[in-house]
């Protein structure tokens, strides 16, 4: 499936949320001239500067200020970018959790960061989601 899986409950059942290691940060930066680019996990150019997040232990080697840090779940289905609803159903539950969550869609996968005290919080909450999803289809 090149393109990726456009089915909303088909999605949820399968999104398999995964926590990956580490601590991350949003920084704003001037340019990324002195910044190694195996170490950006993101870039992404706004008018009013560029955004990297990177590994809280990156920013503080480079003495980078920054005000939170983040833990980054990576839903592990193959969503196409064209598809409807799923950020939607991700970010609502989290939301009735009271939990934040910044969205970035790659081509392959939704990855989220959440605050990182609330971590384990948030990835049982996409597997209830994911688990309710299932069963919800099981009928």
């Amino acid at each position: 499936m090149p393109n990726g899986e456009m089915n909303l409950s088909i999605l949820i059942k399968n999104m398999q949320p995964i926590l990956n290691d580490g601590l991350y940060v949003f920084l704003c930066v001037p340019h990324l001239d002195n910044l190694d680019f195996d170490e950006l996990l993101l870039v992404f150019k706004e008018k009013e500067g560029t955004t990297v997040v990177v590994t809280q232990y990156y920013a503080d080697r480079l003495g980078f200020a920054y005000s939170s840090t983040f833990a980054w779940i990576s839903l592990h289905v193959h969503s196409a970018l064209e598809a409807v609803g799923l950020t939607a159903a991700f970010a609502t539950a989290l939301g009735k959790a009271d939990i934040s969550c910044n969205v970035v869609a790659a081509f392959y996968h939704d990855h989220i960061f959440v605050p990182h005290h609330q971590a384990q919080k948030a990835l049982e909450t996409l597997q209830q989601l994911a688990q309710s999803a299932a069963s919800l289809s099981q009928d």
